[in-house]
């Protein structure tokens, strides 16, 4: 009895750690620069793909990891916390004889929004010296913030940023899932077959695009950050969304959605391929 009660611990500290890993290596490469670039846009809506991109490089080829620390401690706490979660929210679900693709749907969602917790500090940091002067970096505007508006300050958007994570992850594991069902009938006409580790790769890559409906609530997110570190009065997350739809259009909802599609597929092919893969070899 003892020895049968360790494995879940075991199991519950190797998901911790292997989600830390997994997240720093994907914010350590593309995930910092296209997170910089997706973020600018949605501020800046009045800046073309290509224009955001030029804007931020000018400054220097490090402005893409601008932030980089708090964007480090970020990914090590929500990737142990997605992990850690989107697997016991899955195991519960098969165990209560869900199908594999809606567990899928409802563990991404638990995991998604558990993450908000550690996210919203990192995030509204990562925003305020992105979208600020160019002058305030995160040691200032940690001190400011607390100064001025303690804990409660690090958090503005924080019901955009639960919404967001719930969709992006139940969205990225679901058709994840989904496509992987597919992709086993096209390549091997077996829905128990062992998909190869390019079939994984590009079965993410399908559900980290498809997963980017949802990007209206990153650009409120982004707004309401950029807002609160600018010192702007704040608007609920509706409000934003009135108010860019108003201005920009529905094109002002989805501004910086091609960033965005990059970043989502580079997440999903750590997060959902990548954790599978370590999972089989692992279990």
């Amino acid at each position: 009895m003892p020895a049968a009660a360790a494995a879940p611990a075991g199991k519950g500290w190797k998901n911790i750690r292997n989600g830390a890993i997994l997240q720093c290596a994907e914010a350590m490469t593309l995930g910092m620069p296209l997170e910089v670039w997706k973020t600018r846009m949605g501020r800046y809506r009045n800046e073309g793909t290509m224009e955001s991109f030029y804007n931020i490089q000018k400054q220097g080829i490090s402005t893409f990891w601008k932030g980089l620390g708090p964007k480090l401690f970020e990914s090590a706490s929500k990737g142990a916390v997605l992990i850690y979660s989107k697997e016991a929210i899955s195991e519960s679900c098969v165990a209560f004889g869900m199908g594999s693709v809606t567990a899928g749907f409802v563990a991404g969602a638990g995991g998604g929004v558990a993450q908000t917790v550690v996210m919203g500090p990192c995030t509204f940091l990562v925003t305020a010296v992105v979208t600020g002067d160019g002058k305030a970096t995160v040691a200032s505007t940690i001190t400011k913030t607390w100064k001025e508006k303690g804990v409660v300050g690090f958090y503005p958007g924080g019901v955009a940023i639960a919404f967001r994570q719930a969709t992006n992850w139940a969205s990225r594991q679901g058709f994840t899932d989904a496509v992987r069902g597919q992709f086993r009938y096209l390549f091997h006409g077996d829905s128990n077959a062992k998909l190869s580790v390019p079939q994984e790769a590009l079965a993410g890559m399908c559900g980290g695009i498809l997963s980017c409906w949802n990007h209206p609530f990153e650009v409120a997110r982004i707004e309401m950050q950029a807002r609160a570190a600018a010192g702007e009065s704040s608007m609920s997350m509706i409000a934003v969304f009135r108010s860019v739809y108003s201005e920009y259009g529905m094109r002002g909802l989805f501004q910086g959605l091609i960033p965005r599609m990059g970043l989502n597929i580079w997440q999903t092919l750590f997060m959902v391929s990548g954790a599978k893969l370590i999972k089989d070899r692992l279990d």
